[in-house]
């Protein structure tokens, strides 16, 4: 594991599936290459729709913007080591 922390920028998520977002990252950042934001999004979104089913989201990089609608209480941002992770799982429609 990765000895940076993460910094939470924003959330709505409880604690249990935040400490989860963060684990995930950090054994994503452990198994790929840090400039392999695909790769470590895929990790991360298949972890997510495993655990808690599918239509999860999640966006990696070091600089990136977006507008999105999420379900409530599915929503982190944050940093770990130079890159941002956005996870979220998709409103119903």
């Amino acid at each position: 594991m990765l000895e940076g922390k993460a910094m939470i920028q924003d959330t709505d998520m409880p604690l249990k599936m935040q400490m989860q977002a963060m684990s995930s990252a950090s054994e994503a950042l452990d198994l790929f290459d840090v400039l392999d934001c695909r790769s470590i999004a895929g990790h991360i979104k298949k972890e997510f729709d495993l655990i808690y089913g599918t239509g999860w989201q999640c966006v990696v990089g070091s600089s990136f913007g977006c507008y999105f609608t999420h379900t409530e209480g599915t929503f982190i941002y944050f940093n770990l080591e130079s890159l941002k992770f956005l996870i979220f799982k998709g409103a119903a429609v």
